[in-house]
Order: structure tokens, then C-alpha cells, then sequence
């Protein structure tokens, strides 16, 4: 009888090792802008000779992957770094709205993640997360968009110089020596550090020079459609213009299908100057075909940075710099080449092809 006993407890407890050792499991839950993707990729692999090999465990705050082709591209190269494969335990959580991405860190740091990457909707409102990460023993490092913050919360910042991408624009806008200066001025989502940085370079050049009107300043929150909206606003209001900064590509695409309706020409010696950001390739297309007069790069590709860093830290080794700045240029029809487009476009042709 004990015999029997011994036997069972046995497959019994085999059964429950089996179990023990099942394969990953992936959810998924989609609510208004956000979308929450847990990858549970951790644990041991007990049936590769036992031996017990640690993921770094990530949460990734980003914005909208739908908000435009750069954030689509920035998602993808994410999401192509930071698999098991790659070493890592990976949670994905999206939307551009700040509240909710609080949401999202505050569950990424309870569920103990190693580290926190954060691309912030707004730069407002994350003293209190992140040193709850920091209390946590969660390390932050900020990518794309800036916070609002102090500098020894976060590990390090990797940005784009918004401000240097819109100061770079104006001078461009600013050499084409217009007598003047008639502009729709569309901005992206109000408080990001894209929005911020963009309309800055341009708001300070109307206060200090005459010549330069904005006929009007709205945001159009990345969306084409709303883009399309404001400009035909304009039109209907019978108020002159001959320049449209557009703070993304998606925008500068809508406001012109608004000048094709009204039989407006716009691009290189037309009626209306088109400008945009973010060097999608239908946009540089647009750019080396003479239909846009100018593009401003924002460089996408964070994640081989982001590997970089968390690598060092995990390491013990000291980081060079605090923040890094990555490298952009801005494309005109005179300096642009057919090659440019491959090497600096992002997404694919698209709606603007």
C-alpha cells in the first residue's frame, strides 16, 4: 500500500513540474487610445539543461503607433529590439493621452519592471511617477519626447533637438525672402515636446519680424483629416495665405488635399509654400519631386540607443552623457537626391505618394 502511495505522490508531482515548464502567453486589451500589450516572456528554461537565464524585464510607455508614419516606424524599431531573443522581457503600452500613460508606467512599475523607456504624451505631470520608479528601483530612460522632471530621475534622455528642428525650418522659410509672410501655422498635440519645440522658432520670428502674420494657429493633433479641416477653414474665410507650416507630414498631407480641392497650386514656384516634419518617404518624395518646398528629419530609431544604455547600466559602467541628442537635417528641392529617400525616409509611400 505505501508503495502505491509513493508511486502516485510521484506521477502526481511529475505532472505538476510539466506544467511547470508551459510556454508563454501574450494579452492584449484595447481601450479608447490605448493599447496594453504584456509579452510574459520570463522564467527559466528547465528543458535546455536547466540552466536559468534572467530577462531584463522592460515596460515601454510610448504614444499612438496610428498617430503618424514616424510613430509607426519608432514602434516597429521597438518592438524588432527588445524581444526574448534579444534578452529581454518586454511590456508594451500606447496611447497619446498623459493620463492614461501614467496609468501604464505606475502598473509597469508595480509589476517590477527593470526598467521604464518613456516617450511622454505631455512633458507635465511625471515628478511623482518617476521617483516612485526611482523608490521602486526602476530605472527610467526617456525617449523621443522630454518630461518636465528632475534630472536624477532618469537615467538618461534620448531627443531630438526640437527646437533646433524648428529654428532650422524658420531660417529655411526665412531665406526664401518672401515679401511676406502669410502663414496657417498647424500644430501638433498641444504640450508634446515636438509641438513645443516646433511652433517656438516660428512664434518668436512673427513677434520680432512684421512681415511675418499668422492668418491662423491650431492644433490638429497629428491628424491629417483635422489638418485638411483647418485649411479649408481658411479658404472658406476668404483670408490670404502663401505659407503652410505643418508641425508632421500627416498634417502638411491633409492641408494639401484641401488646396486641391479649392485648385490651389502649392510646392516649389506655386502659390503656396508647403512644409512639413518628419522625413516620411512620401513626404521627401514629395520634397525631390518639387510638390512640398521643404522637410524637417526627426530621427525615429531609438532602440539601438536604448540597448546601448540599458547594457552599460546593467554592467555597473557610468554613462557618458545625460542626454543625447540625435543627429537630424532638413531637406529642400535643392539638396535633396534620390538616394535621401531611401536613407532618411521613413514608413512607406502611403497616402502621399
Amino acid at each position: 500500500m505505501k508503495k502505491k502511495l509513493i508511486s502516485m505522490l510521484l506521477v502526481a508531482c511529475l505532472a505538476f513540474g510539466l506544467v511547470g515548464c508551459g510556454g508563454d502567453s501574450d494579452t492584449t486589451t484595447d481601450s479608447g487610445d490605448k493599447t496594453t500589450t504584456s509579452d510574459n516572456q520570463g522564467g527559466s528554461d528547465d528543458s535546455a539543461g536547466g540552466s536559468d537565464s534572467k530577462l531584463i524585464k522592460v515596460g515601454i510607455v510610448n504614444n499612438d503607433p496610428n498617430e503618424s508614419g514616424y510613430r509607426t516606424t519608432n514602434v516597429e524599431n521597438l518592438k524588432q529590439k527588445f524581444t526574448e531573443a534579444n534578452g529581454y522581457d518586454a511590456s508594451f503600452a500606447y496611447s497619446k493621452k498623459n493620463d492614461e500613460q501614467i496609468t501604464a508606467a505606475k502598473k509597469f512599475i508595480n509589476d517590477g519592471v527593470d526598467y521604464l523607456l518613456l516617450s511622454a504624451a505631455d512633458k507635465a505631470g511625471w515628478d511623482k511617477v518617476l521617483q516612485d520608479a526611482k523608490t521602486a528601483g526602476t530605472r527610467v530612460i526617456l525617449f523621443d519626447r522630454t518630461v518636465d522632471a528632475k534630472e536624477d530621475l532618469y537615467e538618461a534622455s534620448i531627443v531630438s533637438d526640437m527646437e533646433k528642428e524648428g529654428q532650422t525650418a524658420v531660417d529655411w522659410l526665412k531665406n526664401q525672402n518672401l515679401d511676406e509672410y502669410n502663414i496657417i501655422h498647424i500644430q501638433g498635440q498641444m504640450g508634446s515636446s515636438a509641438q513645443v519645440g516646433r511652433s517656438a522658432a516660428l512664434d518668436k520670428q512673427v513677434k520680432a519680424d512684421s512681415k511675418w502674420n499668422i492668418v491662423t494657429q491650431q492644433t490638429a493633433d497629428w491628424s491629417a483629416e483635422q489638418a485638411q479641416q483647418i485649411v479649408q477653414s481658411v479658404i472658406d474665410s476668404k483670408k490670404e495665405f502663401n505659407v503652410i507650416y505643418a508641425e508632421n507630414d500627416d498634417m502638411a498631407n491633409g492641408a494639401t488635399k484641401a488646396l486641391d480641392k479649392a485648385n490651389i497650386s502649392y510646392g516649389v514656384g506655386k502659390d503656396v509654400i508647403i512644409m512639413g516634419f518628419d522625413c516620411n518617404k512620401y513626404a521627401l518624395r514629395n520634397v525631390f519631386e518639387k510638390k512640398w518646398n521643404y522637410d524637417g528629419q526627426c530621427n525615429p530609431f531609438h532602440a539601438d540607443i536604448l540597448e546601448e544604455i540599458i547594457q552599460k547600466l546593467e554592467k555597473g559602467e557610468k554613462l557618458e552623457q545625460k542626454v543625447i541628442v540625435m543627429e537630424e537635417k532638413g531637406f529642400d528641392s535643392t539638396n535633396i537626391k534620390e538616394e535621401d529617400i531611401e536613407k532618411y525616409g521613413i514608413g512607406k509611400y502611403g497616402i502621399g505618394k
